[in-house]
C-alpha cells in the first residue's frame, strides 16, 4: 500500500513539474516575441510545446523566427484559450518564420497582415484528426501583404484554404504541399502571383484563382499556375456554411473566378472527378453583387501545355456552383477537362480564353448565359 501511494506521489509531481515545465517554455516564447528587437532571430528549440494563446509580433522589422525544423520544432494549440490564430504577424516590414509545425489552432494558424516582405520557408500547419468544419479556416494566411515568398510548406487540413494570399501583390508560392484542404493553394484578389512546382493533392479543390466582391483591394490579376501536380482533389467538402469555397465541389482541380489574365500551364492535373480546369463568372455562384466596383468576369484566360488525366467517372454531386454543376452532372462519366461557363460582358472586348497544346484535353462552353441551351464541346482556340 505504501508502495503504491508512493508511485502515485511520484506520477503526480511529474505531471506537475511537466505542466509547469510547458508553462515555462510558452512565457519564454512569449517574451522573445515581445522584446525582439529589429534585427534578430527568435531561436525555437526541438520539442512538441502546448501554447494557449496567439504568439504576437508587430511593428518590428528584419526578424526572424527559426525552429529545428517540421515535426522537431513544434508549436501546439490544441488547448489554446486566447486568441484568433496561432502566431500573427502584422504592420512588420521582413519577416521569415522557418522550419517549424504549427498544429490544431483554434483559428488561423499563421495569420500575416499588412507585412511588406514576409516569407514562409519550410513551414507545416495542420490540423491532427480528420478535417472538420471546427477547424482553423487558413493555414498560411498572409493578407493585404507585399512581397510574399512561401517555399517548402505543408498545409493540411483547413477548413478554407491550406495556403491563402489575399488582397496581396508580388507572390511566389512554390516547391509547397497542400492536402486535405477544402482549397489547396488559393490567390485570391492577388496581384502578380506565380504558383509554381507544388504538390496540391486530396484537396475538395486543388488551386483556386478568385476574385471576390466586398473586398479593399478589388482586383487581381497577373497570376501564373505552372508545373504543379494537382491530382485527386477529391475529398468531401467540410467549409462551414456560408463560405465561398463551400460552393466548391469535390473533384475541382484548378478553378479560376472572375479574375483576370491568369495563366495556367505545363501542370499534371489528373484525377479530379468533376474538372480539371474551370472557369467562371461570379454569376455562377449565385450570390448578390452589391459592391459596384466589382468586376464579376473573368477575363485573359490562358490553360495550355498542361497534361490531364482521368479515370472514366462522373462528377461530384456535392457544393454545387449554382447551375453549373449540376448541368455537369448530365456529362455522365464523360466529364470535360476544362469548363468554362460561356458568360462574357459584351461591353468588354478584352478576350476570355484561349485553350492550346494541352494533352488529353476535352473542353466544353456551357452557354450558361443562355441557360444552358448551346452548349458546345469544341475546343476553344483563344476565343475572343
Amino acid at each position: 500500500m505504501k508502495l503504491r501511494n508512493l508511485s502515485f506521489c511520484l506520477c503526480f509531481f511529474l505531471i506537475s513539474f511537466a505542466i509547469q515545465a510547458q508553462k515555462e517554455i510558452q512565457k519564454a516564447i512569449q517574451t522573445q516575441f515581445i522584446l525582439a528587437e529589429d534585427g534578430s532571430t527568435i531561436e525555437l528549440d526541438e520539442g512538441r510545446f502546448e501554447i494557449n494563446t496567439t504568439l504576437s509580433l508587430e511593428g518590428k522589422k528584419n526578424i526572424t523566427i527559426k525552429g529545428k525544423g517540421i515535426g522537431k520544432t513544434v508549436l501546439d494549440f490544441a488547448n489554446q484559450t486566447d486568441g484568433a490564430e496561432g502566431i500573427r504577424l502584422s504592420n512588420l516590414k521582413d519577416v521569415t518564420l522557418q522550419d517549424l509545425s504549427v498544429l490544431n489552432a483554434a483559428g488561423d494558424a499563421v495569420k500575416a497582415m499588412n507585412v511588406k516582405g514576409v516569407k514562409f520557408i519550410r513551414v507545416e500547419t495542420a490540423w491532427e484528426g480528420k478535417p472538420k468544419a471546427s477547424n482553423g479556416a487558413y493555414g498560411l494566411y498572409p493578407v493585404m501583404c507585399k512581397d510574399v515568398f512561401i517555399q517548402g510548406c505543408i498545409a493540411r487540413g483547413a477548413s478554407d484554404a491550406g495556403i491563402y494570399v489575399g488582397q496581396s501583390k508580388n507572390i511566389v508560392v512554390k516547391e509547397s504541399i497542400a492536402k486535405e484542404n477544402v482549397a489547396g493553394i488559393e490567390i485570391e484578389n492577388s496581384q502578380n502571383a506565380e504558383v509554381y512546382d507544388n504538390i496540391a493533392t486530396g484537396n475538395t479543390g486543388g488551386i483556386l484563382v478568385f476574385d471576390l466582391p466586398d473586398l479593399v483591394q478589388k482586383k487581381g490579376g497577373n497570376v501564373k499556375v505552372y508545373e504543379n501536380v494537382i491530382e485527386a482533389n477529391n475529398y468531401k467538402n467540410f467549409a462551414p456554411k456560408g463560405n465561398i469555397v463551400g460552393k466548391v465541389p469535390p473533384g475541382t482541380g484548378v478553378l479560376i473566378l472572375a479574375t483576370s489574365d491568369v495563366e495556367v500551364y505545363k501542370n499534371v492535373i489528373k484525377d479530379n472527378r468533376s474538372m480539371g480546369v474551370g472557369v467562371i463568372s461570379y454569376y455562377l455562384t449565385e450570390n448578390p453583387i452589391n459592391d459596384k466596383e466589382y468586376y464579376p468576369y473573368p477575363t485573359n484566360i490562358s490553360i495550355r501545355e498542361n497534361v490531364f488525366e482521368r479515370k472514366s467517372q462522373k462528377a461530384t454531386s456535392q457544393g454545387r456552383f449554382g447551375k453549373m454543376y449540376r448541368f455537369v452532372l448530365r456529362f455522365g462519366k464523360d466529364v470535360p477537362f476544362i469548363q468554362w461557363d460561356g458568360i462574357t460582358d459584351e461591353d468588354n472586348k478584352d478576350w476570355v480564353l484561349c485553350v492550346e497544346d494541352n494533352t488529353n484535353a476535352t473542353f466544353a462552353n456551357l452557354d450558361a448565359e443562355n441557360n444552358f441551351e448551346n452548349v458546345s464541346r469544341e475546343m476553344v482556340e483563344c476565343e475572343r
